[in-house]
C-alpha cells in the first residue's frame, strides 16, 4: 500500500454552473454548529445541557487574476442587486498528482454578495486580483 500522507492546498479546481473555471485562491468552506442552552428545571441541581442548535453558514470568497477576457462577477453581481440572482451550483476539488479529486465540497444555491476589483499601487508589480464573495444555502463534503 503507497504512503498515505497530506494533500497540498494550491491542487485545487472549481467548477461553476458547470464551466471551470481558474481561481489562485477559495476560503470560507466553513459550516458551524451553534449550541444552545437548555435548562432542565426538574433536576435537583440545575444546570444547562448543552443541544444542537442553528447551522451558520460562512460566506464563500474566490479570488483570481484579472484576465483580459470578461469574468462575468460583475454581471453576475449586477443581475443580484435586481433581485433577479441567478443562483448556481460550485464544486471545489482537491485534486491529487494524477489530476482525480480526493475530497469535493458542493456549495448549493450561491449568489453573489460582494465584488471587489483589484487594488491599484503604482510602486506594485504585483498581478491584479479580482474578488468575488458568495452566500449560499450549504456545502456538502465528499470523497473522490
Amino acid at each position: 500500500m503507497p504512503a498515505q500522507y497530506p494533500l497540498p492546498v494550491f491542487h485545487f479546481r472549481v467548477e461553476w454552473g458547470g464551466d471551470r473555471i481558474g481561481f489562485s485562491e477559495v476560503t470560507g468552506l466553513t459550516q458551524e454548529i451553534q449550541a444552545a442552552d437548555y435548562r432542565d428545571g426538574s433536576s435537583p441541581k440545575p444546570r444547562p445541557i448543552r443541544l444542537p442548535g442553528l447551522s451558520k453558514l460562512s460566506n464563500i470568497t474566490l479570488k483570481r487574476g484579472v484576465i483580459k477576457s470578461s469574468s462575468g462577477f460583475f454581471k453576475w453581481f449586477s443581475a443580484a442587486k435586481l433581485n433577479a440572482a441567478e443562483r448556481r451550483d460550485l464544486v471545489v476539488s482537491l485534486l491529487d498528482e494524477s489530476r482525480t479529486p480526493v475530497k469535493t465540497w458542493k456549495v448549493h444555491n450561491a449568489f453573489p454578495v460582494k465584488v471587489e476589483g483589484p487594488q491599484f499601487k503604482a510602486a506594485g508589480n504585483e498581478v491584479a486580483i479580482e474578488s468575488v464573495e458568495i452566500a449560499h444555502e450549504g456545502i456538502e463534503l465528499q470523497n473522490g
